[in-house]
């Protein structure tokens, strides 16, 4: 036994993502006919999917918030890990990717189990009810992380789950001059979190950093 961590390399990570349930064919044609369509080719990593499914079964997630859509990668492996019942609701802020990813869900194995809602999440978030989310999923703006982070604060049941995507700012968590624009955001953000009491949170390193945290 040993008290000190393993330094993460990029071998660690080709070695989990070889080793996790491998992509399914239907997410990665998603993938490609996003790529066509230009829309930008961010989507969560399989591995990371499989590990936020893990999550929310064994948290027993039923109805599940997203703020940031993109093509509905994420929302659809969200969904298929929740009972027949469960709901992804997912906000997304362009018209273009909301359709996109809108026509994909339709196609998809999960069609019944995800709402699309397409406008800002500073205006969406506001008008849902307190303790209505099982958990929640922020993949979104960067800067606008701490304002989603309070409502979800307040939408999420105690003992729910608060995900947020890129805690390593895009790979560029310890540049001096990064030239992510998004990035200081993500650092500013990752200081919130270490300091919310209202959390019990950690940064699982898979994907480009996942911030995992049970509301309290």
């Amino acid at each position: 036994m040993s008290d000190q961590s393993t330094l993460v390399t990029h071998e660690h990570f080709a070695y989990i993502a070889a080793r996790t349930t491998p992509e399914d064919p239907f997410l990665a044609d998603l993938k490609r006919a996003a790529d066509a369509e230009n829309i930008p080719p961010i989507n969560i990593a399989p591995e990371q999917a499989a590990f936020m499914q893990i999550m929310l079964k064994l948290s027993r997630a039923k109805h599940v918030l997203e703020v940031g859509t993109l093509a509905g990668y994420s929302a659809i492996a969200m969904a298929r890990a929740l009972p027949p019942d469960g709901r992804v609701r997912t906000i997304e802020l362009s018209p273009k990717h909301a359709q996109f990813a809108k026509s994909w869900i339709a196609r998809s194995d999960v069609a019944g189990k995800v709402e699309v809602i397409n406008g800002p999440g500073s205006d969406i978030l506001p008008t849902l009810a307190d303790l209505s989310y099982d958990a929640a999923f922020l993949d979104a703006d960067k800067a606008g992380y701490p304002f989603y982070l309070e409502h979800c604060l307040r939408i999420v049941r105690p003992g729910g789950l608060i995900m947020a995507d890129n805690a390593f700012a895009f790979g560029q968590l310890f540049d001096a001059n990064p030239t992510d624009r998004e990035a200081p955001a993500v650092k500013a953000f990752n200081e919130i979190m270490a300091a919310e009491s209202r959390l019990q949170s950690v940064i699982v390193p898979i994907g480009d950093g996942l911030w995992v945290a049970v509301r309290k």
